[in-house]
């Protein structure tokens, strides 16, 4: 089984909206490891591992984010993971 990482950041109305919440939920149906958090400019960064097809759909979900949200932009990278992730995925403070 492949398994691939990626960091994504959202931009938008993403903060006091639960969209950390939507993140881990969709996350952990898809079995992933990773976190979620707020960043300080008021987006949201996240870092998945698991197979590519549940990544993706992770992905798709992001962009269009729980009621409520607005995003404007989604950057998505490869990561490259030192160490273990957050399993099951998880909420940072």
């Amino acid at each position: 089984m492949s398994v691939v990482a990626v960091r994504i950041v959202v931009t938008g109305r993403v903060q006091g909206v639960g969209f950390r919440w939507h993140v881990r939920e969709t996350a952990r149906r898809e079995s992933l490891a990773g976190w979620v958090r707020n960043l300080p400019d008021g987006s949201v960064e996240l870092v998945a591992r698991g197979d590519p097809g549940s990544v993706q759909r992770l992905e798709s979900s992001v962009r269009t984010g729980p009621p409520g949200s607005r995003v404007e932009s989604v950057s998505v990278e490869p990561w490259q993971v030192d160490g273990s992730l957050p399993y099951p995925f998880t909420v940072m403070k």
